[in-house]
């Protein structure tokens, strides 16, 4: 009877999850924005933080911060009949979100793949002020005797929290061989729009101040100074 019961409540899970995955769809920016556009008075939110909203954003986007503790009373308030779209900077917090609507009940969700690093990689936004360290800067680190390992980071992405405690101790232990740098791209928008990065973490080495090899997303920390 509990072996019966407990293979209805896989089963009821199972269900529960492909229902919720069917309301979702990850899309990329070209068939995002063009729904996007076809969609009268379009549910769009940004489930970032305030701080990386007021920097830039889609037009006529809501920001509901995802980390905030009242996220799904306020995205729960929107109609559950019609498509929401949701995006975050690269699209975890994004991922999550929708899955989070999806529990609440919306029947459409659109995530955008990649976020806003990939909207404005395909827009080619204009660099306008310049937000934290500049390509001067840049270009100082990399021009060195030794290798540079400069790693592209943000506090919200799982994987670079994942790889942080390696990467810091690196810094210490091969300092007489190689400069490792770490830059957090939501203190430092203009760089990484500059060096046109997409997604995180991103790992680039460079040698005499030229890019030799880079990796997008997660790297072990042997497979990493295998490359070194």
């Amino acid at each position: 009877m509990k072996l019966t019961s407990l293979i209805l409540l896989s089963f009821l899970v199972i269900c529960c999850q492909a229902q919720q995955s069917k309301s979702i769809e990850t899309i990329n920016v070209k068939a995002f924005e063009e729904k996007l556009s076809k969609t009268e008075k379009a549910q769009l939110i940004d489930v970032r933080t305030p701080e990386e909203f007021s920097v830039d954003h889609i037009e006529n986007a809501t920001n509901i911060n995802w980390y905030d503790h009242d996220f799904a009373e306020r995205a729960g308030k929107y109609d559950k009949t019609k498509p929401i779209f949701v995006y975050c900077k690269a699209g975890s917090r994004s991922l999550k979100s929708a899955e989070k609507l999806s529990e609440l009940g919306f029947q459409k969700i659109y995530n955008l793949e990649g976020g806003m690093m990939k909207w404005n990689a395909l827009h080619n936004k204009p660099i306008g002020k310049i937000i934290g360290m500049c390509e001067e800067e840049f270009n100082g680190i990399i021009k060195s005797d030794k290798k540079v390992l400069v790693d592209f980071f943000a506090e919200w992405c799982t994987p670079c929290r994942k790889m942080a405690p390696y990467l810091i101790e690196m810094q210490e232990k091969l300092k007489e061989e190689v400069t490792v740098t770490r830059i957090d791209v939501d203190r430092n928008p203009t760089i990484a729009e500059q060096l046109q990065v997409e997604s995180l973490p991103l790992v680039i080495i460079y040698k005499e101040g030229k890019e030799v090899w880079r990796h997008s997303g997660y790297i072990s920390e042997e497979d990493l100074k295998k490359q070194l």
